[in-house]
């Protein structure tokens, strides 16, 4: 008999998309279902996991872009 699992539907870039399918890869404990390039459906305990997860991983490889050296000229 089938076994019914609470979910949430995600809605997200696709590179956000390819980060959480990543995290998941480790433990197959986040996604439920790929529906598509910018819908997963994600079990819903595992919410709060997931935003702590991303933020981590975010906050890893945020490089804020730096100023182009020729800038402030003016042709």
């Amino acid at each position: 008999m089938p076994r019914a699992v609470r979910g949430v539907l995600i809605t997200c870039e696709p590179a956000i998309k390819s980060i959480i399918v990543h995290l998941d890869s480790e433990n197959h404990d986040i996604i439920i279902e790929d529906l598509d390039e910018t819908h997963l459906f994600v079990k819903e305990n595992m919410i709060q996991v997931l935003k702590a997860k991303l933020e981590e991983h975010l906050k890893e490889t945020y490089r804020p872009e730096e100023p182009l050296q020729d800038s402030d000229k003016e042709y």
